[in-house]
């Protein structure tokens, strides 16, 4: 006898709702490496606003759970199929609705690729600014629910920033509309803000309305250097900032992820760069320089990079540009080329990065680990990364990761900079909250899901307080 839940949604919604084994399963992991125990119910491809309600409605008057998901590319398992749940892929809702060029805005679908977004705008001079690393598979609706970030954060700031307006399916299949499309707009609680990072247990984020940027004119510098060691190269970092200087990329490498993509690359692969001839302990960081007046920010950079003890290489053009920045790109495929990768993310101030770093390192030596860390200097988040061989995160490397997040909590940080808590994480979200901010916060998700039916289990571990 089929289950009565799935019986009503294949009733309402036919070919949309899939119960293939093969579906099912690859709705179990992201890329987090984390997968859960048991398959979905189902897995409903919606294609519209209205088959998203119809879910919702169905998943309402049954108390069945629901999973939002997009383009499966999260890093903190907050998209991943839970027992007895309708997983909503809603990866078909690709369509751009309008690109207003007088407005400067868009409205999209949420599983409109960024990459995608961006090519339609190019040739309008227009573009959207958030640019997570993987922006060329991601979906903006993801991006939304966790608040992506990336590269160009620290001077063009993080998905919240580029959110104008949204509209959102509740848990009993109400559609919520909010945001304005102007630039500018105080009435009431700022609602979209509280959608934006809230990772699919308030609401299914259905629509978008985002902030497109004229394309910035002028030329592109690239500047990167060695350092003897890291905490010369975050120092170097630091430097920059109080200099005043915003470039649109500062990207650092420690030792330990810069012999490894050294050694993925190859020696063509690094030949004319700052580390064509490695050594033991030297660090990468780069930074790049964007609009008017990027080549005096490019030459105010060297100047710094130098005083800090880099070895600098300057981009002569867009080509030398691009592979300076083929180091950067090259290290998460060369921690995957060795092994099982556990990427993180925790954030500090920016004046704390060279603690932050000698923290890391400790950490490693003390559990008898290598952690290779990559960090967006230019905002202070740093992705220390685990590699390990098997299905499972060895428990030494949990004890690490548990060290490294009061750390970075304890210097001033948070926890997650990006990728937002999912399931890794919730398990230190009060202790860096507070149980007053804590309690408030469950009480805002009861609010808006008073059954408990939207991706339970994410942020708040479902049996807590």
């Amino acid at each position: 006898m089929p289950h009565p839940t799935l019986a009503r949604l294949e009733d309402a919604l036919g070919a949309s709702v899939s119960t293939d084994p093969h579906v099912l399963d690859a709705s179990r992991e992201d890329r987090s490496g984390w997968r859960s125990a048991t398959p979905p119910l189902a897995v409903v491809h919606a294609a519209s606003v209205a088959e998203v309600q119809q879910v919702m409605r169905i998943a309402n008057e049954t108390g069945t759970p629901v999973v939002p998901r997009g383009a499966g590319t999260g890093l903190a398992g907050g998209a991943i199929a839970s027992p007895g749940a309708i997983v909503l892929d809603l990866s078909r809702m690709n369509r751009i609705l309008e690109i207003s060029e007088a407005d400067e805005l868009a409205v999209v679908e949420p599983g409109v690729l960024n990459g995608d977004l961006n090519d339609a705008l190019a040739p309008l001079g227009l573009w959207f600014a958030p640019d997570p690393a993987s922006r060329a598979i991601s979906s903006i609706g993801g991006n939304i629910a966790t608040n992506a970030g990336g590269l160009l954060c620290a001077k063009y700031g993080v998905t919240r920033e580029a959110v104008l307006g949204l509209a959102v399916v509740l848990a009993d299949g109400r559609i919520l509309r909010t945001g304005h499309r102007t630039v500018k707009g105080v009435t009431g609680y700022d609602l979209t803000a509280l959608m934006t990072g809230s990772e699919g247990t308030l609401g299914v984020i259905v629509e978008a309305t985002v902030r497109l940027r004229p394309i910035a004119r002028g030329e592109v510098v690239t500047v990167a250097a060695a350092f003897p060691n890291v905490e010369a190269a975050a120092a170097a970092s630091a430097a920059v900032t109080a200099a005043r200087i915003r470039p649109a990329v500062l990207e650092l490498i420690d030792a330990a992820g810069l012999a490894r993509v050294a050694a993925y690359l190859g020696p063509d692969g690094i030949a004319g760069t700052p580390i064509e001839h490695l050594e033991p302990g030297e660090t990468f960081l780069l930074a790049q320089s964007d609009a008017d007046g990027a080549g005096a920010e490019a030459d105010a950079i060297t100047e710094i990079f130098a005083a800090a003890g880099g070895v600098v290489s300057r981009s002569a053009d867009a080509a030398a540009g691009e592979r300076l920045l083929d180091i950067r790109r090259a290290m998460h495929p060369a921690l995957a080329a060795s092994g099982q990768v556990l990427i993180e993310d925790v954030a500090v101030p920016r004046s704390r990065l060279p603690e932050m770093f000698r923290a890391i390192d400790e950490i490693g030596r003390r559990y008898g680990i290598e952690i290779p860390t990559i960090a967006h200097a230019g905002d202070g988040n740093l992705h220390p990364n685990f590699v390990f061989t098997g299905d499972e995160v060895p428990a030494h490397v949990w004890a690490a990761a548990d060290d490294m997040f009061r750390t970075a909590v304890a210097l001033g940080g948070t926890l997650t900079g990006e990728h937002g808590v999912g399931i890794l994480k919730r398990r230190w979200l009060a202790d860096e909250l507070g149980d007053d901010s804590y309690d408030l916060q469950r009480g805002i998700k009861a609010l808006f899901d008073p059954a408990g039916i939207l991706n339970p289990g994410v942020m708040f571990e479902a049996s807590s307080r």
